[in-house]
């Protein structure tokens, strides 16, 4: 399946080529739509050859590579409706129209729940049904789009996993519009939030001190280019604490018996746990 992760990566190179040259969000759309569109045209083809040749190898291109670039294509398709279908009219017009296409979401969620959690869990005992070719049981809630496929190039399942890849990267993009508008009005002074004074750092220093030597590791200052000092200098500045000798701190953090990044593997659960009772909601 490498060649397909090769592929994938090639799509998500062309969208984000167009994402970058592209600043109308319909247009946009519209070449990124048949950007994907394309590329799945390419991998029906390929499909032609008898490319899979077991069964294992079957439900790994339906389970995994296939739903990731039908995913892109509804994804963008449906940037481009939600856009077109836009309605005209002030802030909170729009704040409600996008809330209810993120309860539109919620609502697929809903009805799906059996699946997103057999999928989201990592489930395999129903592979053979879900992502083989030829294996549809109406029993297994099929999507009515099913049939209206090339049964050739699909299973009863792997559309619903492309919805859910699709739907993830919509709630992200319809959140980040809601924020944008959220953002316009503080601009204009209509915003019913208060600032709750400065930001307060109320873990240890020892976990700042973690923190920022992962960031200036990772070269996210500057495009890689802040040296550890200046990035010391403004974790100081930025939350008021004085880190001290902080170069003798990362000496004992790396001589740590066990957990050598305690803190970045706590930040990595927490964040997991997030997204887990997202899934949930």
């Amino acid at each position: 399946m490498e060649e397909y992760l090769l592929k994938y990566e090639e799509l998500e190179d062309k969208l984000r080529m167009i994402d970058l040259e592209e600043d109308n969000i319909l247009k946009k759309s519209e070449q990124s739509f048949q950007t994907a569109l394309q590329e799945i045209n390419q991998l029906r083809d390929d499909l032609k050859g008898d490319r899979l040749p077991s069964q294992i190898d079957e439900i790994c291109f339906f389970k995994e590579s296939k739903p990731k670039f039908v995913s892109k294509l509804i994804y963008h398709l449906s940037v481009f409706n939600i856009e077109t279908n836009k309605p005209n009219g002030g802030i909170k017009v729009r704040r409600k129209y996008y809330q209810n296409e993120l309860d539109k979401l919620k609502r697929y969620f809903d009805n799906n729940l059996e699946f997103y959690r057999y999928y989201r869990t990592h489930s395999n005992y129903l592979d053979h049904k879900y992502f083989v070719r030829g294996k549809q049981d109406i029993r297994l809630t099929l999507d009515s789009f099913f049939f209206e496929t090339d049964p050739n190039f699909s299973t009863s399942h792997d559309f619903k996993v492309s919805n859910i890849l699709a739907n993830d990267l919509l709630n992200v993009y319809l959140e980040d519009e809601l924020n944008k508008l959220d953002m316009r009005d503080l601009s204009n002074g209509k915003s019913q939030v208060e600032p709750k004074g400065k930001l307060t750092w109320t873990e240890s220093k020892v976990s700042l001190i973690e923190l920022m030597y992962a960031l200036q590791a990772r070269g996210v200052f500057n495009n890689g280019t802040a040296d550890l000092k200046e990035v010391a200098a403004f974790f100081e500045d930025t939350f008021g604490i004085e880190l001290g000798q902080y170069h003798r701190t990362f000496l004992e953090i790396r001589i740590r018996k066990t957990g050598r990044t305690k803190f970045l593997d706590s930040l990595h659960e927490s964040i997991i746990r997030r997204m887990d009772e997202a899934d949930e909601k």
